[in-house]
C-alpha cells in the first residue's frame, strides 16, 4: 500500500498521483503544487513495483528533475529512485543518441554546441559565402540562428517563418537557405550537433526501422513537466515514444504558456486529449501561494481568454488587502513610489529578497535602476549572460572542446584567433593545414580504439604548421596544453608507429587538471585581453572547481552545454555588507518563482501588452497570459503601476510627451477587484502654485454673472 505521504496531498493531487494506466493531463494552476504532484506520481509508481529505469521524467531544467526525484525518494523511501531517467528533453536526447545514434549514422564522439557556438559557425559561413559584403543588409548571425531554430522546432518551412516572424529577411531567402545548407555540412564535418539537432534526431530515432520500437519500448511510464512550454518537435517525440504504450502523464497550465518566441505552442496542451484518445483530465485549482483577493483579480484577467481550460484558482488564505492599482504622473514618479513602497515593506520586516519588481522588457527598468542606486537600495537584475556565455569561459572551454572533438571547426577558429598575429584568414590557413573541415578519420588500431592522436591533433603536436612570429610562443604553449589534456608525454615523431604511440600515450589526466593546464596557457592572453582579468580569473577557478566533480571530460562539456550555471561574478557590482537585495526581473524570467510582495511596472497599453506582439490574436492572448503569470507570483502584496505620461524625444513639431491608456487587460470588472490609488505628487502646471477647483469655478462664473 502507498505510504502515509498520500494523506498530505489534496484530493485532486491524490487523483493525479494514483491514476492508473493510460494518458493523463494535469492542468496545474499557478502555485497549486505541481512539483509535489509529479514527485508523488513517481513515488506511487515505484511503490507499485515499476522499475525505476522504466520511468522517464522530462523537465525543463536538470535542477527541477533532481528536486522531484529527491522528493520521490523521501516519499517512497526507495533509494532506487536515483535510477529514474530524469532530465531535460535535450539531456535525454543526448543520452539516447549516444546509445542508439549509429542507427542514424551519427558518430559516437559527437559533441554538442550551444547557441553562441552555432551563431559563430553561421558567421563563419556567412563570411565565406560573401553574404556579409552585399549592399543590402543580410541577417546577422544571431538572427540566422533564431530563424533556423524556429524553423526546426516549429516544423515550419523557411518561407513561412520569414513571412510571419522575420518579414524584413524575405528578400534574402536564397542566401539564408544557402547558409543553412552549408551549416548542415559544417556540423557534419565537425562531428557536432546543436540544440535543435538533439530534438530533431531523437524524433527521427523514434521512427527509425528496428531501433525506433526499441527506444519507444524502453519506458513503461513517461512524465512531462511544463507541457505548455513544449514545441512541435517535442510533441512528435512523445507521440513516437508512446506508439505501443499510452502511459503518459503531462502536467502544465495553458494560462502560463508564454514562450512562443522559442517556438513553444499552446496547441500541444490544448490538443493533448485529441492526440492521446482516452485522456483523463485532472485540474489542480487549490493555490498554496497567494491570497484570495490576488487570485480573484488574476482569475478575472484570464476569464477573458479566447481559448483555455476553465479553472478557478482558490485559496485558504483570506485577506482584506486587495491588489493595488497605482496611477502615477509619469515614469519618474513611478520609480519614486516603487522605492518608497519597497522601503516601507522593508521596515515592516519583509526583506528585499522577498520583494520583486517585474516588467515586460529589460529596458523598462532603466529609470528605476537609477533611482534605486541613488537611494542606495541594492538590487539584482535577472536576464544577464549565462556563465558559459561569457567570453573568457568560452575561450577556455573551446580548448577542451578541441581535445574532445578535434574536428570542431568553431572551437579551432576561436582558439587560434586568441593568439597575436592570427586573424580569420590565417586561422583558416592553419585549420586547412591541420585537416580541419575535411572530417579526416582518427588513427585506429585493430580493436577500433585510437592509441595515437586523432589526425588534426597529431598534426598539431607532431608537425605544427607555420604561424606568424608574434604567435609562436603562445602557439607552442597551446600545443603543450593540448598534449597534456590528451595524456601525451613528450613530442611524438612524425613517423611514430601505432604500437609505440600506444605505449607513450598515457591516460588523460583528471578534468580539473586539464583545466588547470589550459588556464596556464590562457593566463597571459586573459591579462592582455581584459582590464578586469582578476574577476574573470576567479570565474575560471570556479570552473576548475566544478570540473573536479567529473570523471569524464565529455560529460563535463555536455553538462555545461545542456544545463549551464546561470551566475557569474563578472556581472556582479560592488559587494554589500548587507547581503539582502531587491529582485528585478522580466516577466518571462519570473515564471516559476514567488515573492511576498510583487510590483508590476508600466501597466499601459503598448507596454503591457507589448505593441510588438499585437500583429495577431495569438500574440495578444500570450501577452494576457504573461500578465497573469506576473500577477500570480505575489503571495501577500501585489502592486500594479500605471504611469499616465511618457516622455520622448520630440521630432519636428511633435509633442515631447504623450498620454497612455491603462492596459486593456484591466477592464472595468477587473479594476473593481483592485484598490485604486493615485499618486500624491502634484502635476506641474507651469504656475507658481496649483490652481484649485474652486478658483476654476469662480473664473467660469464670471462669464455669466458680471
Amino acid at each position: 500500500m502507498p505510504g502515509s505521504w498520500l494523506d498530505e496531498l489534496n484530493p485532486a493531487q491524490q487523483e493525479a498521483a494514483t491514476c492508473g494506466q493510460g494518458p493523463l493531463l494535469v492542468i496545474a494552476g499557478a502555485g497549486t503544487g505541481k512539483t509535489m504532484t509529479l514527485a508523488a506520481r513517481v513515488a506511487y509508481l515505484l511503490e507499485q513495483g515499476v522499475r525505476p529505469d522504466r520511468i522517464l521524467l522530462l523537465t525543463f531544467t536538470r535542477r527541477a528533475a533532481a528536486e522531484m526525484l529527491r522528493r520521490a525518494r523521501g516519499m517512497s523511501g526507495r533509494p532506487a529512485a536515483e535510477n529514474v531517467w530524469g532530465g531535460t528533453f535535450h539531456a535525454v536526447a543526448n543520452r539516447l543518441l549516444r546509445i542508439h545514434g549509429r542507427a542514424l549514422n551519427l558518430p559516437p564522439d559527437f559533441t554538442v554546441i550551444d547557441q553562441a557556438d552555432a551563431a559563430d559557425m553561421m558567421s563563419l559561413i556567412r563570411s565565406e559565402l560573401g553574404l556579409a559584403s552585399r549592399e543590402r543588409r543580410f541577417p546577422r548571425k544571431e538572427t540566422l540562428v533564431s530563424i533556423y531554430s524556429r524553423m526546426v522546432n516549429a516544423q515550419e518551412k523557411l518561407r513561412g517563418v520569414l513571412d510571419v516572424h522575420y518579414p524584413w529577411c524575405v528578400g534574402q531567402i536564397d542566401g539564408i537557405a544557402q547558409v543553412f545548407e552549408q551549416y548542415g555540412g559544417h556540423k557534419q564535418d565537425s562531428h557536432v550537433l546543436d540544440y535543435d539537432d538533439l530534438l530533431f534526431y531523437w524524433e527521427a530515432l523514434c521512427s527509425a526501422p528496428g531501433v525506433g520500437d526499441k527506444v519507444a519500448d524502453r519506458f513503461d511510464h513517461i512524465l512531462v513537466d511544463e507541457y505548455q512550454d513544449t514545441n512541435a518537435v517535442q510533441a512528435q517525440i512523445l507521440l513516437g515514444m508512446r506508439k505501443h504504450c499510452n502511459n503518459i502523464m503531462v502536467v502544465g497550465d495553458d494560462a502560463q504558456s508564454i514562450y512562443s518566441f522559442r517556438a513553444a505552442t499552446i496547441r500541444n496542451i490544448l490538443d493533448f486529449p485529441e492526440q492521446f484518445p482516452g485522456t483523463r483530465i485532472v485540474k489542480l485549482e487549490q493555490n498554496y501561494r497567494s491570497t484570495l483577493p490576488i487570485l480573484a483579480a488574476s482569475n478575472a484577467v484570464m476569464a477573458a481568454a479566447r481559448e483555455r481550460y476553465t479553472k478557478e484558482l482558490w485559496s485558504e488564505r483570506p485577506s482584506d488587502q486587495k491588489p493595488v492599482l497605482l496611477t502615477c504622473v509619469d515614469e519618474a514618479e513611478q520609480s519614486d513610489i516603487v522605492c518608497r513602497q519597497v522601503l516601507e515593506h522593508l521596515e515592516q520586516g519583509i526583506a528585499l529578497q522577498r520583494q520583486a519588481v517585474l516588467f515586460r522588457a529589460g529596458h523598462h527598468s532603466a529609470q528605476l535602476e537609477i533611482e534605486l542606486a541613488r537611494r542606495n537600495i541594492p538590487f539584482h537584475k535577472y536576464g544577464g549572460l549565462r556563465f558559459v556565455e561569457m567570453a573568457h569561459i568560452k575561450d577556455l572551454l573551446a580548448v577542451l572542446r578541441i581535445v574532445e572533438n578535434p574536428f570542431d571547426q568553431v572551437s579551432w577558429f576561436r582558439v587560434l584567433q586568441l593568439l597575436d598575429g592570427i586573424g580569420p584568414k590565417t586561422a583558416r590557413q592553419i585549420m586547412g593545414a591541420l585537416g580541419i573541415g575535411r572530417a579526416l578519420p582518427a588513427i585506429r588500431d585493430e580493436q577500433g580504439t585510437a592509441p595515437g592522436l586523432p589526425t588534426p591533433l597529431r598534426s598539431m603536436v607532431a608537425e605544427p604548421p607555420d604561424v606568424p612570429p608574434a604567435a609562436r610562443e603562445a602557439f607552442a604553449e597551446l600545443r603543450a596544453a593540448l598534449a597534456h589534456c590528451c595524456g601525451v608525454t613528450g613530442q611524438p615523431p612524425a613517423d611514430e608507429d601505432k604500437r609505440t604511440a600506444a605505449k607513450r600515450r598515457g591516460s588523460a589526466p583528471p578534468v580539473a587538471s586539464q583545466i588547470e593546464r589550459v588556464r596556464h596557457f590562457y593566463q597571459p592572453l586573459l591579462e592582455r585581453k581584459y582590464d578586469n582579468w582578476r574577476i574573470r580569473q576567479r570565474d575560471l577557478e570556479q570552473l576548475e572547481q566544478i570540473a573536479a566533480r567529473y570523471r569524464s571530460r565529455g560529460r563535463f562539456i555536455t553538462d555545461l552545454t545542456l544545463d549551464p550555471p546561470t551566475a557569474t561574478s563578472d556581472l556582479a557590482g560592488a559587494p554589500y555588507l548587507d547581503e539582502d537585495f531587491l529582485i528585478l526581473s522580466t516577466m518571462h524570467s519570473a515564471k516559476g518563482l514567488e515573492w511576498d510582495a510583487v510590483h508590476i511596472l508600466h501597466a499601459a497599453d503598448g507596454m503591457i501588452p507589448s505593441d510588438m506582439a499585437l500583429s495577431d490574436e495569438a500574440g495578444l492572448e500570450e501577452e494576457r497570459r504573461l500578465f497573469y503569470v506576473a500577477m500570480t507570483r505575489a503571495k501577500d502584496w501585489l502592486y500594479v503601476y500605471f504611469p499616465l505620461r511618457y516622455y520622448r524625444r520630440p521630432s519636428g513639431l511633435s509633442d515631447k510627451h504623450h498620454y497612455a491608456q491603462l492596459t486593456r487587460f484591466i477592464s472595468d470588472p477587473v479594476r473593481a477587484l483592485f484598490e485604486q490609488q493615485t499618486a500624491t505628487a502634484p502635476i506641474d502646471t507651469g504656475e507658481e502654485e496649483p490652481i484649485s477647483r474652486h478658483k476654476v469655478q469662480a473664473r467660469l462664473k464670471q462669464l455669466w454673472t458680471d
